[in-house]
């Protein structure tokens, strides 16, 4: 089995919980409309945002992350960034993965090339916007690939750019959480760089943490959006954790284990609040591990 394949026990049935009263529908459609046309016109402006997750980008990093913030506020959800700024220069960037929002909130942190399935570059509108984005596409269903698709990482590295993982290789729903799979982590290590570990949550105003913006199990990614555009006051939390310096791990194990932001259950507690549902796979929007 590959490295890179996701396991994730989470499914929208079981795991995705009511999120009270909805917003009215007229609402909804204009939110889902808003981030429709975000996304365009992140597709045709891609070529020149490129550059600024490394030099000579034509178009400022910190108006690709306000771009990124955008896309979430258009959606209907707030964002709360707490830490740090991140450096500059090459940086292994990873996080928890819950929703396909994760992508834009990394990116407001830091404008990234992404780390994605390579099934991602077929999806319509964002398949696009990652392709011309500059995502690294890896086949994770070919072991064989794995230690080219650790090179090409490797090299982004090298090379200045800042490049964006979730290491669970899969989606979770937010209440567990998967361990952080190691291969990406030996790019890292190769390349000299430095990790930036980065903890996601989602809660909702008044009530807590919710699931409403996970995208699990058979989830499509227009179900999701539709799922979101109509959660009443949920709220997105990034917490951008102290970067991991170059040196500070010998290895890509301990290296792994020192990145992962979040105390998490184990898989197999988890796999019982989902019975007698079949185990099924999360949802891997632009991640690998």
């Amino acid at each position: 089995m590959s490295g890179w394949l996701p396991t994730a026990p989470c499914t929208p049935g079981a795991c995705v919980e009511p999120a009270g009263a909805p917003v009215a529908l007229p609402r909804a459609v204009l939110r889902v409309a808003a981030v429709t046309a975000l996304l365009l016109v992140g597709i045709t402006l891609c070529p020149l945002a490129r550059g600024s997750a490394r030099r000579g980008g034509r178009i400022p990093a910190q108006w690709v992350a306000r771009w990124s913030r955008r896309v979430v506020r258009a959606a209907g959800v707030g964002t709360r960034i707490t830490g740090a700024p991140a450096p500059d220069g090459g940086l292994l960037i990873v996080a928890n993965h819950v929703s396909w929002l994760d992508i834009a909130l990394l990116a407001a942190v830091r404008p990234a090339r992404m780390l994605a399935k390579a099934e991602i570059g077929r999806w319509p509108v964002a398949g696009a916007l990652a392709a011309r984005g500059g995502t690294l596409f890896i086949e994770r269903d070919r072991p064989r690939a794995l230690p080219a698709a650790v090179a090409a990482v490797a090299r982004a590295l090298r090379s200045g750019a800042a490049v964006a993982a979730f290491p669970e290789g899969s989606t979770w729903c937010g209440r567990a959480h998967g361990p952080f799979h190691r291969a990406v982590f030996q790019a890292a290590l190769d390349a000299g760089v430095p990790v930036l570990p980065v903890r996601l949550r989602y809660r909702q105003h008044g009530a807590g943490p919710s699931t409403a913006a996970a995208f699990v199990g058979e989830d499509t990614l227009a179900a999701s959006l539709w799922r979101v555009a109509r959660t009443r006051g949920l709220v997105a939390e990034v917490d951008v954790l102290p970067v991991i310096p170059v040196g500070a791990h010998p290895d890509r194990r301990s290296l792994a284990r020192a990145a992962r932001p979040l105390a998490t259950e184990p898989a197999r507690a988890h796999a019982a609040l989902v019975a007698p549902r079949p185990v099924g796979e999360g949802r891997d929007t632009a991640g690998a591990g």
